[in-house]
């Protein structure tokens, strides 16, 4: 099956996307756009492949669906486009990093600049129905997104892993922290964050790791 996808990652997961799961996840998807309204755009789907080769990935932000309200999703997880307000969980992710690292909050809350700089920002699950969070789950797409994750543990080294609540670490336990360094604290949601991801200075720690690896830093 021919999915279009930045070569790297196409290359990667050519076997998946020939696995029957796979292409019961595509007729399930192109059925739902049809009938229903999907976020994100169709063409933003593989948004965060599109901007993070395999071998540029540094860092790793595990997300679990893309938000479900008109205009926010486009692939990146956490991520919006410009111009549109912050949902609570960027807004707590941008207080983190004010207090961690003395960045101000930024004007926009589009996160390709980080994408950009080899920070892999994948949901869990890539499509949603408007205003049904959830909607898209356990149609695939876990399966897919653990093969990903599984390629970037086993295949490059020094990575760094954010895994923010409990859905993400279950889906990273795997992770061998002797090759990469994994980051865990509860999901930055406002019905939690004020229980350890504010102050888990995990943007300091992540650049600290990286530069003590030969890698630049992120421009967070």
């Amino acid at each position: 099956m021919q999915v279009k996808m930045e070569p790297s990652w196409a290359a990667k997961l050519q076997d998946e996307f020939e696995k029957p799961y796979f292409e019961g996840l595509v007729s399930f998807v192109k059925s739902e756009y049809a009938t229903q309204k999907v976020f994100p755009p169709g063409k933003l789907i593989f948004n965060a492949f599109d901007h993070c080769p395999f071998d540029q990935v540094k860092v790793v932000i595990l997300g679990q669906d893309p938000y479900h309200g008109p205009g926010q999703a486009h692939g990146l997880c956490f991520s919006v486009p410009d111009g549109v307000p912050f949902p609570f969980s960027l807004q707590n992710i941008f207080k983190e990093i004010k207090d961690d690292l003395g960045i101000p909050v930024p004007k926009s809350g589009n996160l390709e600049r980080w994408a950009r700089q080899g920070v892999f920002l994948l949901n869990a699950t890539l499509t949603v129905r408007a205003h049904q969070a959830g909607s898209h789950q356990n149609h695939g797409w876990e399966t897919f997104t653990d093969r990903v994750i599984h390629l970037l543990a086993e295949e490059r080294e020094n990575l760094v892993f954010m895994l923010w609540g409990a859905y993400a670490q279950r889906k990273g336990q795997f992770i061998d922290n002797s090759r990469h360094l994994v980051l865990q604290s509860v999901h930055p949601s406002p019905l939690s964050a004020h229980r350890g991801f504010f102050g888990n200075h995990h943007f300091s720690k992540t650049n600290e790791y990286l530069v003590a690896n030969g890698k630049s830093p992120i421009n967070w």
